[in-house]
């Protein structure tokens, strides 16, 4: 987690995590992208508030969960990871960024899971 808390300061220029009660536990507020507190766990694309594109949308309608390996690929290559998940050439994702070091991704993962509530069963 701690080496994920530095490589989240990349991710906090979109994301934010902000518990229930409204407290920003890490990032700093940024709304362009979901907020990933609890996002382990969670079904892709169902962040309470949040517009995701069609894509994002359509492989949460699958009951799809993040979890860790997919979380890693998700952010190597965002619109790649939708075209593989939804077996559609035309899935694309909203996230611009990439980070295709594994070992970082895996790190924020860490951190992110740290921070957020166990997963539901």
């Amino acid at each position: 987690p701690e080496a994920g808390a530095k490589v989240f300061q990349k991710c906090q220029t979109c994301h934010t995590m902000t518990d229930p009660d409204g407290k920003v536990v890490a990032g700093k507020g940024a709304k362009t992208g979901p907020n990933l507190y609890g996002m382990p766990g969670r079904v892709a694309g169902t962040y309470e508030g949040f517009k995701y594109g069609e894509s994002m949308a359509a492989l949460g309608a699958t009951g799809f969960k993040w979890n860790e390996a997919d979380f890693v690929n998700y952010v190597a290559d965002p619109s790649k990871f939708l075209e593989d998940k939804l077996s559609e050439k035309s899935a694309r994702g909203k996230m611009m960024f990439k980070l295709a070091d594994a070992k970082a991704a895996a790190d924020v993962w860490a951190y992110i899971s740290s921070l957020s509530p166990a997963p539901a069963p």
